[in-house]
């Protein structure tokens, strides 16, 4: 008897999926399992692109066609299945082997994002009091479960993995804490933004990345794990580069607490996120049990957290909603285009598309929370606010347009598991 859990061919460019794959996600591998008699004989197919599993009465019981878990050099290839006709051996049921009623549930509202984030602007602009009962330390606490649940996903492993990719890690946190930061910078210098509306710009445009950059590379079909620790590596180094970056930028505009920002950014990011990856390393029972429900929570918390700023700025924006809403799509706009024009120099096509997400995409939310209590004046948060949702339909939007634009056959893999 044989049994055949997972299949893996060097020579095809197959890898275990599971690393690609987040369960935050609930994008979890699918498993090709059966139980069946099996001759000992390996054999090469035909075109010496794979191997066959063959037996005595050769008839195919299955073909693995998974384009999201070969790399890019071999997409297309299939593994073919081959067994005795009428062998003893069951193979697992449809429902089994795919994604539970749940979790294909929780993908779908994931995946809905932007409409979430359409109908939190709609509800925060003309029924406030529906969402501004998430004032500041609400919205830290909520900030905070977000950052926990990016922790429970994540494994000293990825962090070993952010060393065996320095310079696609390394590209993506230079277009994030470089490229957007001065864009910022240009863009409330060139429109003569007033001081508090300039700096709350400059804020937000050197905040780390945030969980829908995950979501919206998953869409585009760029490279999820490769987001996953860009978003990683950003959210740590948040604590010391939003901070300075603030203070080099907009110091000269109004004053600049650089300590308080570094101490709120260590509290309400990087604890959680620790928190979350020893809970995941030293208690993974635990955390099998709690990460189901996680995604849930955290499709909830990224929506008040979006509508929550609209609302508390809703005046604001009535007001002065059309003066912002330029500076803000230029900082996204330019930030999506550069971020995939450069990483195009020396990067593949997924890689492109995940770096320039990343790039345009970062965790409003945070600079609206840095804003509320750092700053004296309150339009310090306005552009944050309106950052949310260019953000999200920005993203989005991108996203989709990739997703109907196939990454070609021969686009090179930059990323090393």
């Amino acid at each position: 008897m044989a049994s055949i859990s997972r299949f893996v061919v060097g020579d095809c460019g197959l890898r275990a999926s599971g690393s690609l794959q987040r369960r935050g996600l609930c994008l979890q591998a699918r498993r090709l399992q059966t139980h069946s008699r099996l001759s000992d004989e390996l054999a090469p197919n035909e075109k010496g692109g794979g191997l066959s599993i063959c037996g005595g009465s050769l008839a195919p019981i299955a073909a693995l066609s998974a384009a999201s878990l070969i790399s890019p050099n071999s997409r297309g290839r299939q593994v073919l299945c081959k067994a005795t006709a009428g062998a003893a051996g069951n193979l697992p049921d449809a429902a089994s082997t795919g994604l539970s009623q749940y979790e294909k549930v929780i993908e779908t509202l994931t995946t809905l994002f932007p409409l979430w984030v359409i109908i939190g602007t709609v509800v925060g602009i003309y029924k406030p009091s529906a969402v501004t009962w998430l004032e500041t330390d609400l919205f830290t606490v909520g900030l905070g479960f977000l950052m926990l649940s990016m922790g429970l996903t994540l494994t000293f492993e990825d962090f070993r993995r952010c060393l065996r990719n320095p310079w696609t890690v390394g590209v993506g946190f230079l277009a994030q804490y470089m490229i957007k930061p001065i864009l910022g910078f240009l863009i409330a210098l060139y429109l003569k933004l007033s001081p508090p509306l300039a700096t709350g710009l400059i804020l937000v445009s050197c905040c780390p990345g945030g969980q829908a950059s995950n979501v919206a590379t998953y869409i585009s079909k760029g490279n999820v794990a490769l987001s996953v620790l860009m978003t990683t590596c950003s959210t740590i180094g948040a604590i010391v580069m939003t901070p300075l970056l603030t203070k080099l930028l907009a110091g000269q505009l109004v004053p600049v607490d650089a300590a308080g920002l570094a101490l709120s950014t260590f509290q309400v990011v990087l604890i959680p996120t620790i928190l979350g990856v020893l809970a995941n390393e030293f208690f993974p029972k635990f955390t099998a049990k709690i990460i189901t429900v996680t995604p849930l929570i955290g499709v909830i918390l990224t929506t008040l957290l979006c509508a929550s700023p609209i609302g508390q700025v809703a005046d604001v924006l009535k007001a002065q909603g059309a003066q912002l809403l330029l500076p803000v799509a230029l900082l996204h706009g330019a930030a999506f285009g550069i971020g995939y024009w450069m990483s195009r120099l020396s990067f593949g096509e997924s890689t492109s598309r995940t770096i320039s997400i990343e790039c345009g995409m970062q965790s409003s939310a945070l600079g609206f929370l840095l804003a509320q209590k750092h700053f004296a004046d309150p339009l310090v948060a306005v552009p944050s606010a309106v950052s949310v949702v260019c953000m999200a339909l920005g993203g989005s939007a991108l996203a989709v347009f990739w997703r109907n634009k196939p990454i070609p056959a021969d686009d090179k893999d930059d990323f090393k598991e």
